[in-house]
């Protein structure tokens, strides 16, 4: 934990650094649009509800619960010289299903400070980081509650089951420095194990375990240098992978009025390290890896001979050019062999095509799996990033690709697998997502068959609103 003294001084220091930022990022020009302000990415201006949905086909009675997706959505204007897709304020778009029905669709901000000023609402309660409340990355379902949470220092947000905003949350006072936007569950434990990290600590990341009761029963510093930015990480049986890669904080950028001050820095040794589910810093085991940026991992599992197998979305570079966002496609879904005793990782690509959001059934996390269903990016570099039409399914096993294409205009989201029953196969279950319809300005949410992947959609529910692209969510039961 940080002393008392120490938090003081970093404190002046910081507020110096953030007003400069600050006076910077206002008064620079931009000398083209930004792409994710525009286009499918153009912010939606307000909080709606439909209850009367039309739906297409025929939604499982099974799949009851709620389907909620997190991502930026500036309320205010920002200044598009500056502005970075990943710091717009959060908003909510969520689904709900039961008994075959579509109940409603409603999309709401999550009130950070400045969302609540704007609204001209009370503040939320709960204690905040001080340089940033806005947790617009992802949005899971754990210990009875639903978080809304991002990386780099944010807070957790508890959401209501109804997409309102009741708290900032410090996981009952446990929470240390950080959490992540990628927390990974334990199927065997029911834990959450995290690496995190807080941009005005760059000397250290955390390994963070998050108990079945919501509350941190782990919070392990690991030293690092130049503050990396680790979007994400994985477990297995034995080991929490962590990825210190080439993307580190960049106190330049910061002054010269960068949102998101994280750049590409060829100088930062590329490692992959293996770190004992309760071990110390100094037990991890470090393996170098050809420079490189991962943010998803699809999974990870051990081999009979003592290696870790890690599949994941990987590029040779990001944010080498100082866009507004991702400034490169060329994404290949990879197969990384960490080798402990070697202390090396080697790559194979598994498919060159450029892709992102793997997600795969998480009942099978940290264990051996055969199949991961993946978003297309486009093949030529397009600044938007997430315009391509197209779902990829692989089947790791016979080295396969099944390609489902939406049609021209029609942008899907990451999809994620909701098994059909307890005792389900691996692809036994549906695929759920959104998709946007930039011939119409509208959306859809998407109900398929894991195991038709190409075949006519289980159910389509019609939203009579655009839902720009976001990053992450996750489906949660009713109880």
């Amino acid at each position: 934990m940080t002393s008392p003294v120490e938090a003081a001084i970093r404190g002046v220091v910081t507020q110096g650094v953030i007003a400069i930022s600050a006076y910077n990022k206002e008064h620079k020009k931009a000398k083209s649009p930004n792409p994710f302000l525009e286009g499918i990415h153009q912010p939606v201006s307000s909080e709606q509800t439909f209850t009367d949905l039309k739906v297409i086909g025929e939604i499982p009675a099974g799949l009851n619960g709620l389907y909620v997706r997190n991502g930026p959505n500036p309320l205010q204007k920002v200044n598009p010289a500056t502005h970075h897709w990943f710091v717009g304020d959060a908003m909510l778009h969520g689904i709900r299903l039961e008994g075959g029905r579509a109940l409603w669709y409603r999309n709401r901000w999550v009130r950070s400070n400045a969302v609540s000023d704007a609204l001209g609402e009370p503040r939320a309660p709960g204690e905040r980081n001080p340089r940033t409340d806005t947790a617009n990355t992802n949005i899971v379902g754990h210990a009875g509650k639903l978080w809304a949470i991002v990386e780099a220092g944010g807070h957790p947000v508890e959401i209501t089951a109804d997409l309102e905003t009741r708290e900032h949350s410090t996981f009952g006072g446990t929470l240390g420095e950080a959490f992540s936007a990628h927390p990974h569950l334990d199927p065997e434990t029911g834990e959450m194990h995290a690496i995190c990290y807080n941009a005005m600590a760059p000397g250290n990341i955390w390994h963070v375990v998050l108990g079945t009761d919501g509350r941190i029963r782990r919070n392990e510093p690991i030293p690092v240098e130049n503050g990396p930015m680790i979007h994400d990480c994985m477990i297995t049986p034995n080991y929490v992978i962590v990825m210190d890669l080439p993307v580190t904080f960049s106190m330049s950028a910061l002054i010269g009025g960068a949102s998101f001050p994280y750049h590409w820095n060829p100088k930062h040794k590329a490692r992959i390290g293996l770190l004992p589910r309760e071990g110390k810093a100094a037990d991890i085991i470090w393996c170098e890896v050809e420079p490189c940026y991962i943010f998803h991992p699809s999974n990870a599992y051990e081999t009979e001979d003592g290696k870790v197998i890690m599949d994941a979305c990987v590029y040779e570079t990001m944010f080498a050019s100082g866009m507004n966002g991702p400034d490169t496609q060329a994404s290949r879904f990879e197969s990384l062999v960490i080798d402990p005793a070697a202390r090396r990782v080697t790559r194979e690509v598994m498919d060159a095509a450029p892709q992102e959001f793997p997600r795969y059934d998480e009942r099978r996390t940290g264990k051996g799996y055969r199949y991961t269903y993946a978003v297309a990016l486009p093949p030529q570099h397009d600044a938007s990033f997430v315009s391509d039409t197209r779902l990829f399914k692989h089947d790791m096993a016979n080295r396969a690709r099944e390609v489902r294409d939406f049609g021209p205009g029609r942008h899907p989201g990451e999809f994620v697998f909701v098994p059909k029953h307890e005792r389900a196969g691996e692809d036994e279950g549906w695929l759920i997502g959104y998709v946007t319809d930039a011939n119409t300005d509208s959306s859809e949410f998407v109900i398929l068959d894991a195991q038709d992947f190409t075949g006519p959609a289980v159910a389509t529910v019609h939203i009579p609103a655009r839902i720009p692209p976001g990053f992450h969510g996750n489906f949660v039961p009713s109880a």
